[in-house]
């Protein structure tokens, strides 16, 4: 196989990517090449990745126990610490109880396949993210593919379905969309047909619900029928994944998931960091109020220049384009403006845009300054 003439290729698409590392923490502002950007890219919501309290959280457990895990949690990877986050997470999400995985790629791919088998049936939005999609691929089970947040398609799917083992699959805040699905009445469904809620709720646990996600946002109790995955990685600003459920799905989970069982651990640095970002939130919720005013705001001010946004109260706001260079060329116009919003383009999404990320650390002026790029002179032509 020719890999430069697939290189060309991608070139010719528009859809050949290229790595720009950080030379800072990240944060509000971001350094590239010596240069400091604005940053509207990052899922670290709340502003923690680089807060000193979860810094200093890691650095003293890496004293504690050093750097490298050694092994994986089933054998000498595990410490306190890990048990520790995991009873932190199972109580954040009113489960019986958690556990945890290396990234949330890795909670999906090992916990969808896991949890289901050839007599099952999986009911996943068109929309779910890639790793719900490989967990989805590596699962023997049978899989429906239902329009997105379509609950009317859904329920037609599961009334259909002769299988004793359905599992309902969802985002609950969609990544590169920022909407919410209706995790209510997909809880209504799965009770009606017998089927398993399972949630991928990376991107609204630290967000909504005080923090807590998308079941105590919508007053949904969670019990033995509901699995919430999620990741220590965004509003948290750590590292890591990890699944919610009942104490019979997890201690399962612990036994059949395999990439939990052959991976080596995360530091309990990482862990740490994961405990102290928890706390936080917990003692200061000033910051997820912050951050819902920083949405609102951005919204506000995105609407009133004639730009389309979707109304979901949630930290990503994508700007859709109608072509790919399109997408490139106002990205890089950013760029050259001082702000980092990198071009989305397939195949992660069918639709080229900007993905505009929102976090508890930008200031009033910093929203102003990224709408005012959009829309003076850059997308006067859309207006």
């Amino acid at each position: 196989m020719n890999y430069n003439d697939k290189i060309e290729e991608l070139k010719r698409q528009d859809l050949l990517r290229t790595v720009k590392n950080r030379d800072c923490r990240a944060g509000r502002t971001i350094t590239i090449g010596g240069r400091e950007f604005l940053n509207f890219s990052s899922n670290d919501y709340l502003g923690l990745a680089s807060n000193p309290v979860i810094v200093r959280a890691a650095q003293n457990a890496l004293m504690d126990f050093g750097h490298g895990a050694g092994a994986s949690r089933l054998i000498s990877g595990g410490t306190s610490i890990h048990a520790m986050l995991e009873e932190k997470t199972a109580s954040l999400k009113g489960a019986d109880k958690a556990v945890m995985f290396n990234s949330g790629y890795a909670a999906n791919t090992g916990a969808i396949p896991a949890l289901t088998d050839a007599h099952s049936a999986i009911f996943s939005d068109e929309l779910n993210h890639a790793s719900i999609v490989d967990g989805c691929r590596l699962s023997a089970a049978t899989k429906y593919i239902y329009r997105h947040n379509d609950l009317n398609q859904l329920e037609l799917l599961l009334r259909k379905s002769q299988s004793t083992n359905k599992f309902v699959i969802t985002e609950s805040v969609f990544s590169m969309d920022g909407d919410i699905a209706d995790i209510y009445n997909l809880d209504m469904l799965c009770r009606k047909y017998n089927a398993v809620l399972y949630i991928d709720d990376a991107h609204a646990t630290g967000v909504m619900g005080s923090g807590k996600g998308a079941l105590a946002h919508f007053n949904v109790t969670p019990d033995n029928n509901i699995v919430q995955m999620g990741t220590y990685s965004k509003a948290l600003g750590s590292v890591g994944g990890f699944a919610a459920a009942s104490e019979a799905v997890v201690d399962y989970l612990f036994n059949t998931a395999r990439s939990l069982i052959y991976s080596t651990a995360l530091p309990a640095s990482a862990a740490a960091a994961s405990i102290a970002a928890i706390d936080y939130i917990e003692a200061h919720p000033e910051l997820i109020v912050k951050l819902r005013e920083n949405i609102t705001a951005c919204r506000r001010v995105l609407l009133s220049e004639g730009l389309a946004v979707t109304s979901d109260e949630t930290p990503i706001i994508p700007v859709v384009f109608d072509s790919t260079v399109e997408t490139l060329r106002i990205s890089g116009r950013l760029l050259e403006m001082g702000i980092y919003v990198p071009a989305i383009r397939p195949p992660t999404v069918k639709t080229p845009r900007l993905r505009i990320s929102i976090s508890a650390s930008h200031e009033q002026e910093d929203i102003e300054r990224v709408v005012n790029a959009l829309s003076e002179g850059i997308l006067g032509s859309r207006k």
